[in-house]
């Protein structure tokens, strides 16, 4: 079993960075594709960002492109999302997500098997 754990959220002002971290346990990290979603109230989850297990492929939705970056470090079993020029429309809650699948597709939720849950962002105009 896997557990993940995110922490970093908070209430910022437009414009600010925040970074969210994603802490996996229970089976061996690098055997797992990872990824952030995030979900307004009101709204379906949406995907933001995948990296591949081995690190050398990212992917991102397109209104994040250019302001976020996924990474990951599998000494300490952690998947980051650095999160710059955050806008109003960026507040929601986020996930982190992993799928042990070799996939290409990243988007979908059914393609995870383990989430954590979830860390809030505000951001204020």
């Amino acid at each position: 079993q896997v557990q993940l754990v995110e922490s970093g959220g908070g209430l910022v002002q437009a414009g600010a960075s925040l970074r969210l971290s994603c802490a996996h346990s229970g089976r061996t990290f690098s055997n797992y594709d990872m990824a952030w979603f995030r979900q307004a109230p009101g709204k379906e989850r949406e995907f933001v960002a995948g990296i591949t297990r081995s690190g050398l492929s990212t992917y991102y939705r397109d209104s994040v492109k250019g302001r976020f970056t996924i990474s990951r470090d599998n000494g300490p079993n952690t998947v980051y999302l650095q999160m710059n020029s955050l806008k109003p429309e960026d507040t929601a809650v986020y996930y982190c997500a992993a799928k042990d699948k070799y996939s290409a597709i990243f988007g979908a939720t059914s393609m995870y098997d383990y989430w954590g849950q979830g860390t809030q962002v505000t951001v204020s105009s």
